[in-house]
């Protein structure tokens, strides 16, 4: 059964690639846009008010397949294939492919080459632009960005250490659906962090469990090494080495390292086991 958080499908509409393998009223073939916002909402419904599955990042690409007329666009996203609603207004038609991204947790864009000037936007970790030159201090983008040298990496440049990587996140609050230091979620921290790495992986904890690396027994649980991933229904942690781990959790609020066994004990207490241990390596 096709899952319907990555199959752009409903009773009334369906994408063009779908027809043959299930029913709808009508496919369409959709259209190309990219997010031009820093951080753009993909809903579960076209309102403010429904819950946020996930977040798009300035420069990803987006196939869309329907418009509500009201500011809301039913697409899908060409990276990790989450569906949902995002607002037109963060949709912009295709520039020039993206040449490098924001390396470091954020970043400020600025409006010339001066760090005086009020800033234009602030781009998180993972925001893809495209750089036509460098000047000073700065990179400059398509757009006219004055991006700062040491926040910026080129496209195909990869962080080695992707646990570095979401321990940057430490005190980020948590946010459902999040995904940047502004606010951030469990499988968001993971799916961040791999990216960051040049690892590929889908967007929630239990897509994760059942594709990313080898599964280990759970009596290894004290055998853990650095990157291993630890799963609960419906939460993820990442192993910084055998004692410890990092997560973004309900209980703090927040992006946390801490001890491993007081986790899964507290967590246990609150009616959760641990599901799974993968490695990835």
């Amino acid at each position: 059964m096709d899952d319907p958080r990555l199959t752009p499908a409903r009773g009334d509409l369906a994408a063009q690639y779908l027809e043959g393998r299930l029913e709808a009223a009508r496919f369409v073939t959709g259209e190309p846009f990219e997010i031009s916002d820093a951080i753009a909402p993909l809903r579960g419904r076209p309102s403010s008010e429904a819950t946020l599955l996930t977040q798009a990042l300035k420069g990803e690409r987006v196939t869309i397949y329907d418009r509500d007329g009201e500011g809301w666009a039913w697409g899908q996203l060409n990276s990790d294939g989450y569906v949902g609603w995002l607002p037109d207004r963060a949709l912009a038609r295709p520039g020039a492919v993206p040449t490098h991204k924001i390396t470091s947790l954020r970043t400020f864009a600025f409006p010339g080459p001066s760090i005086k000037l009020p800033p234009s936007v602030t781009l998180p970790m993972g925001a893809m632009v495209t750089v036509i030159r460098e000047e000073g201090p700065f990179a400059v983008t398509r757009d006219g960005q004055y991006l700062p040298l040491p926040h910026v990496g080129r496209i195909e440049d990869n962080e080695e250490d992707f646990v570095a990587v979401a321990e940057r996140f430490a005190g980020t609050p948590y946010l459902w659906g999040g995904k940047s230091s502004f606010g951030i979620d469990c499988s968001g921290l993971v799916q961040l962090s791999l990216n960051a790495a040049g690892i590929g992986c889908p967007r929630d904890s239990d897509m994760q469990q059942g594709s990313l690396g080898r599964e280990l027994d759970i009596r290894e649980s004290k055998k853990l090494r650095r990157g291993d991933l630890i799963f609960w229904d419906g939460h993820v942690a990442i192993a910084r080495d055998a004692d410890t781990i990092v997560h973004a959790n309900v209980h703090h609020m927040a992006t946390a390292i801490e001890n491993t066994d007081e986790a899964v004990a507290r967590i246990k207490a609150a009616g959760s086991e641990v599901t799974a241990i993968k490695r990835l390596t």
